[in-house]
């Protein structure tokens, strides 16, 4: 099988933000996906080119346009968002970005209408119907087919990095789960989603693909759900494995990360220098110990099993990076990482707000709608 990777400019970069709908008093999910999305459509019936359907009924997604920067997604998407803010708050509806919703129960939310999403549930059924979740996706250009592979492979170093910032969802149908990122686990259970494997060859990957179709597991590339995969219908690698980020400030400073190692990637394959990763095993770890612990995580930083602190590589990946994010003109958004570290990560405000309201998880969706709405310093 041949898979034609889509020409695309080194270091563009797009982002993808899923919302959850919610009541403005009681919290809970509402299903009106289909109005909005209606309301925001274009004049001949379809849906807005950047505001779109997910696979359940209490979701949008924002989708920027190509950028060169990181903070020109981040003012497509807060534009995008305001239009959004134009249909639901007169309706008492909320916008909230989390991994998962803290007290709603998977088997009240509605489905889309979509035979895509049909032919999933069909084959997935009860793990299927339990992707109430949401996540961020981070595009970024890739100008050369075969170096996409090997950056798949360099980011999985940064695996935990990203999901222990990223993490937001400690709770899952109104129970308290001992996770900083219930979503990571729950999300890996679809057959195709999870961890990638590392390849050595666009070859190996189009003998993947090919050998999928033939079993019937896929019917093309695009229902492979990699945590971090190409995306060959746009030439870029795609960043998947965040959780749902609380607000803009978060997927900036998730953005800016993603971007600037994947631009370091990029010009190191133009060096000659491949791109360092970590045996599977360790990768396997790493993403356990970011879903459980979190920002409290010890990580394995290397193939000779060096481990440190998720938090203090964080800090110190934010200084390695800074000539890179300088040059790509997201320095502001990497350098928040400090702030957010210093707030807490979404899952551990969560918790907090848990706790100073007497567990009370209708506070915290109250809490991630003001975020979302005003920011960390609202």
């Amino acid at each position: 099988m041949q898979i034609d990777f889509a020409a695309s400019e080194r270091s563009t970069v797009g982002i993808e933000w899923e919302l959850a709908l919610v009541d403005g008093s009681s919290g809970d999910l509402v299903q009106i996906a289909q109005e909005v999305l209606e309301a925001l459509g274009t004049p001949d019936g379809r849906e807005h080119p950047q505001i779109t359907h997910e696979l359940l009924l209490n979701t949008v997604e924002l989708v920027s346009r190509v950028h060169h920067t990181v903070p020109e997604a981040l003012a497509d998407l807060n534009e995008l968002m305001e239009m959004v803010r134009a249909v639901t708050d007169p309706l008492g509806v909320e916008l909230m970005c989390a991994g998962t919703h803290p007290f709603a129960q998977w088997f009240d939310q509605k489905v889309t209408p979509n035979e895509r999403y049909d032919r999933l549930l069909d084959r997935t059924q009860w793990w299927g119907r339990q992707m109430m979740i949401w996540g961020i996706h981070v595009h970024v250009g890739i100008d050369d087919r075969d170096k996409a592979l090997p950056i798949v492979n360099g980011l999985l170093t940064y695996y935990p990095h990203l999901q222990a910032l990223s993490a937001s969802s400690p709770f899952w149908g109104g129970a308290k789960t001992g996770y900083a990122s219930n979503r990571a686990l729950m999300f890996q259970q679809l057959p195709t989603a999870g961890l990638p494997w590392q390849f050595g060859s666009w070859a190996n990957y189009e003998e993947y693909v090919q050998d999928l179709v033939n079993t019937g597991v896929v019917s093309d590339y695009s229902e492979v759900r990699w945590d971090i995969r190409p995306s060959p219908r746009w030439g870029t690698v795609e960043m998947r494995a965040c959780d749902g980020l609380s607000t803009a400030e978060e997927v900036g400073a998730v953005s800016a990360i993603i971007h600037c190692l994947v631009d370091r990637m990029s010009g190191q394959i133009d060096d000659g220098v491949e791109p360092g990763s970590l045996q599977p095993w360790f990768v396997r770890e790493n993403k356990w110990r970011a879903a459980r612990y979190g920002m409290d995580a010890e990580i394995i930083l290397n193939p000779a099993g060096d481990e440190r602190l998720v938090a203090d590589a964080l800090r110190d990946l934010v200084v390695e990076l800074a000539p890179t994010a300088d040059r790509l003109g997201c320095l502001e958004q990497l350098e928040s990482v400090d702030h957010i570290l210093a707030r807490g990560a979404s899952y551990q405000r969560q918790l907090r707000v848990a706790e100073d309201n007497g567990g009370s998880l209708q506070a915290v969706v109250s809490s991630l709608t003001h975020e979302l709405r005003n920011g960390l310093s609202g």
